[in-house]
Formats: C-alpha cells, structure tokens, sequence
C-alpha cells in the first residue's frame, strides 16, 4: 500500500480456506457486496474483473439512506491484496483493502479502510448515510464483514460444497 498513515478502522479474521480460494471471493463483486453490511450491490462498470484502473459501482443502503459510489481498483495481486479508492461523485470517500497472507491450513484476512473525505464533507455525511461516527461503524462492519467471509469461505471450502 502506498498510503503513508494509518487505517481509520481495521480487523482480521483467520479462514479455513486457500488465499486464492478467499481472494476468488472478495474479487466476486456479488460474493463481496453479499457479505458486506452497507453494500447492496457492486457492478463492474470498465473492465469486468480485479485488476489495476478496473471501476466498479456500489449501491449502498443503511435504513432509509441510500447512496452511489465509483470505485477504482488500485492493487489486484492474486490470493493477496485487492484495494480500490471509492468516490461519490468527484469527492475522495474512502479506500478499501483486503491483505491475504498464508497460514497453517489457510491463511488470516486483514480488511482495512482509510477515510479520504475532505472535512468540508465529514459533517454533511451523516445526512446522506445516517451514520454519525463513520470510523466506528466501519470498524462494526469490518467485524461483520470478515465474519460472513469467513462463513462464505470455510462452507465452499468443505469437501462436497
């Protein structure tokens, strides 16, 4: 990663299944958006699969908010990374990583998240998404996320799935 600060909110979770096995499954924009707590829907709009420049869209939805975002994928190495930068509109939001590194009998995921909004925007957020803290709900749909990931991941794993 070339970001030179820390993430804004960050969780591992260790899975039971090969790093190409669970990287197969973040890079499937159904499997990732089933998994996630706020991503309704993902759709590769250039390109139509991870790799570097490739964009994506996401419908996004929390209650009775909901939003569009623009993604561009950044880094797409293979059962190890896959990050993209998100945008709403011209505005930076946010960028999203998945790092997969190998481990007895699978290997640990680490999602992690930087906020890239500028603070003109930070206030008015909470209006569009219905989320006051956005570091502490990214932090709860981190957890969320990584646990039906692991749930996804571990069940295609089984023999017989």
């Amino acid at each position: 990663m070339t970001d030179a600060f820390r993430p804004s909110a960050t969780g591992t979770v260790r899975i039971e299944a090969t790093p190409e096995q669970v990287y197969a499954l973040i890079t499937d924009l159904t499997a990732l958006a089933d998994c996630a707590e706020e991503t309704v829907a993902m759709v590769w709009r250039k390109g139509d699969s991870a790799r570097p420049g490739a964009k994506f869209s996401g419908a996004n939805r929390n209650g009775s908010h909901s939003w569009n975002t623009t993604c561009t994928v950044v880094d797409a190495e293979p059962g190890q990374l896959f990050s993209f930068d998100v945008r709403s509109a011209v505005i930076p939001v946010a960028r999203w990583a998945y790092e997969i590194t190998p481990v007895d009998g699978g290997c640990q995921v680490t999602e992690s998240t930087w906020d890239h909004r500028p603070r003109w925007i930070v206030g008015m957020t909470r209006f569009i998404t219905g989320v006051a803290d956005r570091t502490a709900a990214n932090a709860e749909h981190i957890r969320l996320t990584l646990d039906r990931l692991k749930q996804k991941a571990e069940h295609a794993a089984e023999p017989g799935s």
